[in-house]
């Protein structure tokens, strides 16, 4: 199965250059990294291109000029541009295990999305975290990262179980399975069946809102979120707005309750055909 991960960035090179050396280390091979760049700098335009050069790595770099916030834009650029027929959602500040496409993949059928889960960092141990940590596999081990600053219960949780354990684990959690823009997959043909991402909204449920666009298609969730697991780098948030969080939860109410499944301001401009 080929696949495609689509990873947002926008202006952090020193995240997303950790995230591709994770990418480098995967026990899954038949995939490319698709970049959704919403306006970085040429500084990340360069790290792309030296970076690929090197690299066993096939990547796309999708890039928009800088409008602001408009990743639903530029996530459907780099959906257009996939080749693949199973696509990963994720982002450039979310480390990868080495397996982490590997269980989307052998977890992925037909009818499904998949719901994963992260391991969130303090921005000290972020910054910590080296090429050569993630190349040793330091980095996605629970007792190093509690040493250096990592706190959180939850997030141990999720990095720390083995099979089967981290299975059970997913079975209990009351934690629902949603599309985060994060960690989370499905075929490349549903996304284009509810039209993408929703170009009107901004920071604030704008993935949930196609994820539920696709529960409104019919598709089931699946729980991965002690299986398929991210490191998240800390980052600020500068980019959010009241406003926008107010209007984007009034369009997902509005998709919730109406069962919509597209949206015309996706991928294609235009209402549903019949």
């Amino acid at each position: 199965m080929n696949i495609s991960v689509i990873l947002s960035t926008y202006n952090n090179p020193e995240w997303l250059q950790k995230v591709l050396w994770a990418y480098e280390l995967q026990t899954y091979e038949t995939f490319e990294v698709i970049i959704a760049d919403d306006g970085s700098s040429d500084e990340t335009k360069q790290l792309i291109e030296e970076f690929a050069n090197h690299s066993k790595l096939k990547i796309k770099h999708c890039w928009h000029p800088d409008n602001g916030f408009q990743k639903c834009q530029i996530l459907n650029i780099a959906t257009t541009e996939a080749g693949g027929e199973y696509l990963i959602f994720t982002d450039g500040d979310c480390v990868p295990t080495p397996d982490f496409i590997a269980t989307h993949a052998s977890h992925a059928e037909q009818g499904f999305l998949i719901s994963g889960g992260y391991c969130k960092l303090p921005m000290q141990l972020s910054k910590l975290i080296s090429k050569d940590d993630i190349r040793s596999g330091r980095a996605f081990d629970v007792a190093w990262l509690k040493k250096h600053g990592l706190k959180s219960f939850s997030s141990a949780l999720k990095l720390g179980l083995s099979s089967p354990w981290d299975k059970l684990a997913d079975s209990l959690t009351t934690t629902k399975p949603t599309w985060n823009g994060c960690n989370a997959s499905t075929w490349k043909a549903d996304v284009l069946r509810v039209n993408g991402h929703n170009e009107t909204m901004q920071y604030g449920g704008e993935d949930r809102e196609m994820g539920e666009r696709l529960l409104n298609l019919g598709l089931q969730p699946k729980q991965l979120r002690h299986r398929a697991v991210l490191i998240h780098l800390d980052h600020a948030r500068g980019y959010v707005n009241q406003e926008a969080l107010d209007k984007n939860m009034a369009i997902r109410q509005s998709t919730i309750s109406s069962k919509t499944t597209w949206s015309p301001d996706g991928i294609l401009k235009q209402p549903q055909r019949s």
